[in-house]
């Protein structure tokens, strides 16, 4: 297993189950906002590998409120 494979892990369970905070009654949203991005930043370069070969990560689909 990669080296920062267990800091992957654990950094995204710890913003999945920020997410599912934030969507609770009396969710204090303040922290939320400040925490998640936290966490996002906190995230390790992936490994080498863990994407395809060529992969773009700005390559996809437009979404809503996305400039064309």
């Amino acid at each position: 297993m990669c080296p920062n494979c267990d800091d992957i892990v654990r950094t995204v369970l710890l913003l999945g189950q920020l997410a599912l905070y934030a969507d609770m009654d009396g969710a204090d949203l303040d922290f939320v906002e400040v925490v998640g991005p936290s966490l996002a930043v906190s995230l390790p370069e992936p490994p080498p590998d863990m994407f395809p070969s060529g992969h773009d990560p700005d390559d996809g689909p437009i979404h809503p409120g996305e400039n064309s």
